[in-house]
This record gives structure tokens, sequence and C-alpha cells, in this order.
């Protein structure tokens, strides 16, 4: 077999997928607080859920933060180092079916990247993401988890929350709906509940990403975002991002096991005899 394994390594989660002829296969998520432990934990449960052996595996491709504490080969399989931006540039063209587009990695922060074709620019990057989302949660709502922020947005309203164009003027503004927003958080109100404040942090968080992916594509002269990470998975950002792709003609993608671009990246930079580094 010639299967070639990918694999994302984050501070508390590592991604890993499989890659052959017939493309990118059985996703897995670890989360471990060392990423060393996290790597072999990923790489032992991949194998034991596929049932393959060591001797099945051609090329692993490591790529991530994580990847700067792997200084050996996995095992005694060739084993590859991808820049990280490269991986989420050349993932998020894969996942996506695009030749072309702005690709946007949301994690802790977000990363924003130029693709086209096999060519990977990284263009720059914002400290807003999902760090934000928990620290803002945390403070303001005494809530500390993803999943737990998530629901306390169910029925949320952002009319208590954010001022919109509707709010300070009624002149019709050519491009501006009047439920644009204007200031996020710029009409709380003593009667927001949590929900809305919830929904509010999500609501600024997603915006200020989307926004920052728009005007990439306004410099690049392209329609087309593909969004990545695990902030993908946020119900409600669908929503905001659909709002802001109408409002600024964009194409905001969103494709199937999008948390896991990055790590099929750096296996399709192997398939595609692409420069990476060996690692020894």
């Amino acid at each position: 077999m010639s299967i070639i394994i990918g694999i994302d390594i984050g501070g508390s989660t590592t991604k890993i997928i499989g890659f052959d002829e017939g493309g990118m296969f059985s996703p897995v998520l670890v989360k471990a607080t060392d990423p060393i432990a996290s790597l072999y934990g990923a790489f032992g449960k991949f194998l034991s859920a596929n049932r393959l052996t060591l001797g099945d595996i051609k090329q692993v491709m490591v790529t991530g933060a994580g990847s700067s504490f792997v200084t050996e080969s996995l095992y005694g399989i060739p084993t590859g180092k991808v820049d990280e931006f490269r991986a989420i540039g050349m993932g998020g063209l894969y996942l996506s079916k695009l030749r072309k587009a702005i690709v946007v990695s949301m994690g802790t922060g977000t990363a924003y990247v130029r693709a086209e074709d096999n060519n990977v620019e990284h263009i720059g990057g914002s400290g807003v993401g999902g760090g934000t989302l928990l620290g803002l949660s945390s403070k303001m709502l005494n809530v500390r988890n993803f999943d737990d922020l998530i629901e306390s947005a169910h029925g949320g309203n952002l009319a208590n929350i954010d001022l919109t164009i509707g709010d300070i003027t009624i002149d019709v503004i050519k491009g501006l709906p009047p439920d644009t927003t204007a200031s996020n958080f710029g009409k709380i109100s003593d009667l927001a509940s949590k929900a809305d404040t919830a929904l509010g942090i999500i609501n600024l968080v997603f915006q200020t990403i989307g926004m920052l992916a728009v005007f990439a594509t306004k410099i690049d002269s392209t329609k087309d975002v593909v969004l990545t990470g695990n902030l993908t998975n946020v119900p409600q950002a669908h929503d905001i991002f659909n709002r802001l792709g109408k409002l600024f003609d964009v194409n905001f993608h969103i494709p199937a096991n999008a948390e896991f671009a990055t790590a099929t990246g750096a296996a399709i930079v192997f398939s595609k005899g692409l420069q990476y580094k060996e690692i020894s």
C-alpha cells in the first residue's frame, strides 16, 4: 500500500488523515496537553481504526506549531515537515476543489493565505480567533467551555448588543442595508440576556475574521474564500459568513472536513512532489 499520512500538530490537539489514490480518508482528532504525546496517540489511533501496519505507510508528513518538536522520523517511516502556511493553502484548495482562493485558517488566532494551484503566500493574520471567543466569554459570561458558549448563544438577539446602520440614520446608504453592523457591542443594553451577549461575542469574532478576508479578496481580485479550522464547526458562523458574502459579493466556502484542511495539505505537498523538509 502507498498511504501518505498527514498530521497537523497543535498545542492541545492533533489532527491526522490518510491519503492515497482515492483521496483523503479517515480524519481523526486527538486531544492531549503534550504535542508529542498527542502525535503518537493520533498515529496509533489512526492505524488501529484502519487496521493498518507500519509497513502500509509510505510517508508521514507533519505540520503545525507542534511539529517543531518532531526531531526524528516516526517509527522509522520516512517523515517530512511542511511549512504550515503552505499546508493551509494546499489543503484549502483541495477540499474546496478550487484552483484559486483566499484560504483562512481559524484557530486560536487566524491566518490568511493566498493560494493558486501549487503556489501559496502567507498574506497576514489576526489575533482574533478561538482564543478571543473563549477569553471574552470567560470574562463576560463566566463560560470557559467552547460548547457551552455555543449553547449559551441559542436564542440570542443582536438587537440588544450591536449598533446597526438603521440605528444611526434613516437615509438609504447604497450597499449597506439597515441591519448592517455599525459597531459591535455599540448598543449593549442593561436588559441584554446571557444569550444576547454570547451571540454578540460570536458575531464580533466571525465578522472580524470575515471582513479581513473580504479585504484580502479585494486586493487579490478573487471572490472565493475557503474557511478552515476548528471554528468552522460553530453553527452560528455559517449565517454570519453568508450575510457577509451577500453584502460584499464574496463566496465563503466551508468544505467538508474543513477542520482537517492543514493535515490534508501536508499530505498533498508530498503527493504533488512539492518542497518540504526531511526529518531523519
